[in-house]
Order: C-alpha cells, then sequence, then structure tokens
C-alpha cells in the first residue's frame, strides 16, 4: 500500500515539474533551459479561434469579430518560434468585408513574417466573410457538414416611411450635398440611389472574388459562374468544388500533419483576468439627466442587432 501510494506521489511530482516546464518553455529567458531538461518537444501548434458575426462595431450584448478584437491572440499565436504551426478554428457566418479582409492580411504578413504555416478549419459555418477568414489558411478543411461559401454581399436593412406616416411623424432632414442622404429608411427608394448601391456591391465582390481566384489559385474546379453566386454548400461538396483541400477536425489532421504527440494550445491572449469589462448598458458612468434615454437607445440599438445577427445565423439553419 505504501509502495504504490510512494509512486503515486512521485509521478504526480514528475507529472507536475513537466506541466511547469511546458509552461516555461516559451518564455523569453529561462524558456532555452526549459526546452533542454524537457528534452524532445512535443510538436506544437497554436490554436485561434475565429467565431462570431464579422464587424466593427461591438456592443456589450453582440460582441463581433474584428482585427481589434482578435490582433492580441494572432501575435501571440505566431510569436512562438517553436510552434509548426497556426491553426484557425473558424465559425462564422460573415460581416463586415473590411474587416474580414483586415484579419486575413494580418494572418498572412505574421505568417511570412515569422515562416510559420496556416491551416483554417471550418466548424459549423465558414461563409461570406467567414470563408474569407477561412482564405488566410494555407490549406481549408471543414466538416462533411459544414456551410462553406457564399462568395457574394448583401446589404439589407428597413424601410419606415409608411409606419412614421401611419403614426403621424413628420421627417427632418437638412443635408449640403444631394446625395447625403441617400438610402434614409424613413423615404421613399430613389432608383438612382440603389443603382449607386449596386455599383459599391459590385466593387466589393470583385475584391473577394479576387482573393479566392488568388488564394485558391489552381484549385477551383467549377466555373466561377457557379462559384461566385453567393450560393453555399456542405463541406463534402466544396471539397469537389475545390473551395476547401480537404475534409477533417483539427485535432485529426494536425496529428496526420506533425505526429501522434502534437499538442494543441488554444491562444486566449486577449482574455485572462486582467481584461477590461465592457460596460453593462444600464452603466454607461453618464451621469447627465438624460443618461436614462441614453442607456434605453442603447438597449434599443443593440436588440435590433441582436436581431439581425440572429437572421444572419439562421440563414445557414443554426
Amino acid at each position: 500500500m505504501n509502495v504504490v501510494s510512494g509512486r503515486s506521489s512521485a509521478y504526480v511530482w514528475r507529472m507536475a515539474i513537466k506541466d511547469n516546464l511546458h509552461a516555461l518553455r516559451d518564455q523569453p529567458f529561462i524558456g532555452p533551459v526549459a526546452r533542454r531538461l524537457m528534452g524532445a518537444a512535443e510538436p506544437l501548434v497554436n490554436v485561434v479561434r475565429l467565431s462570431g458575426v464579422i464587424g466593427g462595431n461591438s456592443t456589450p450584448f453582440n460582441q463581433s469579430l474584428s482585427l481589434a478584437t482578435v490582433a492580441a491572440d494572432l501575435e501571440a499565436a505566431f510569436s512562438n518560434k517553436s510552434a509548426k504551426a497556426v491553426a484557425l478554428a473558424i465559425n462564422s457566418p460573415g460581416g463586415s468585408p473590411v474587416q474580414s479582409a483586415l484579419i486575413v492580411k494580418r494572418i498572412r504578413a505574421l505568417s511570412a513574417e515569422k515562416e510559420i504555416p496556416v491551416f483554417a478549419f471550418i466548424e459549423d459555418v465558414g461563409a461570406s466573410g467567414g470563408y474569407m477568414l477561412a482564405l488566410a489558411g494555407d490549406e481549408i478543411y471543414a466538416d462533411e457538414n459544414s456551410v462553406v461559401g457564399s462568395i457574394g454581399v448583401v446589404s439589407a436593412g428597413f424601410g419606415f416611411k409608411h409606419l412614421i406616416d401611419r403614426v403621424g411623424i413628420e421627417r427632418r432632414i437638412y443635408t449640403a450635398g444631394e446625395s447625403k442622404a441617400m438610402l434614409d429608411p424613413f423615404k421613399d427608394e430613389d432608383p438612382k440611389d440603389v443603382e449607386h448601391l449596386k455599383k459599391l456591391q459590385a466593387e466589393v465582390h470583385e475584391s473577394f472574388k479576387q482573393m479566392v481566384r488568388d488564394r485558391r489559385e489552381g484549385k477551383l474546379t467549377a466555373p466561377e459562374s457557379e462559384l461566385f453566386t453567393g450560393s453555399f454548400w456542405t463541406g463534402a461538396t466544396a471539397k469537389g468544388l475545390g473551395l476547401i483541400d480537404g475534409l477533417g477536425d483539427i485535432r485529426s489532421v494536425m496529428r496526420e500533419k506533425f505526429g501522434d504527440k502534437t499538442n494543441l494550445r488554444l491562444v486566449r491572449s486577449s482574455g485572462g483576468l486582467f481584461r477590461r469589462k465592457q460596460p453593462s448598458v444600464a452603466t454607461t458612468g453618464d451621469t447627465r439627466p438624460d443618461a436614462p434615454l441614453l442607456n434605453t437607445a442603447n438597449l434599443v440599438e443593440d436588440s435590433l442587432q441582436a436581431l439581425e445577427t440572429r437572421a444572419l445565423w439562421s440563414r445557414f439553419g443554426l
């Protein structure tokens, strides 16, 4: 009984020492010593999660995915020179094309600078801007039932003209510049404004298409007239179209490439104990007499944004 207990205690101590050495191996000064004590290191792959609707406007109720929210995680993931690769765990229905492109550019720049390959893994959805994020990978993988594609551009909004007419509200707006109030939701649509919007969409769409052409060069097997319509497919079909490289999850693919002892480490540098907490809607810190009205306005804005987010996910059955 004592022998078994002693062995168990020694085993626990060895594991504790090993865990501490793992934690120290990436530190700038003591890291080399820790790595020598550990002997042959397990292959390391840093994992960065890119999950949610993409946009630059985050609120307490709707945390958007943007370069600002993931920059620290990306820097940390590529800072370890001993990492064999960086894996992106993507689950996004899309959103802002600008933020999507900014994130992709940052990933590609870090990959080139640190000479670390990138593998993208689509989980439930990698559509529209979510698929654009996947293009940051040197190789793209998905589950056979993942939703992939939606290479297109959409603009959505509401028209309130008939509502304010019914309620008896008069809309007053003053501009300097004849196009300053185009697409005002409280006015009738102007065909010229709609035409202008469609031209903008066409430019953004062409930029998206060119990114697909560049990043999937020599891999696309279907004509552009099929790929760039805004349609989306399962991972199994997307593989046949050349939009992804294979079917699989992070663990299985990374172990197949780097060995069964590959260590997958989730990077969470932007979180932690000392992360700055987002203020709640009810406590903005505004002591002006009209503060409750401002809070109510924020709540309404958050609610509308939440509905739009829900609608975006719902397009893909989620």
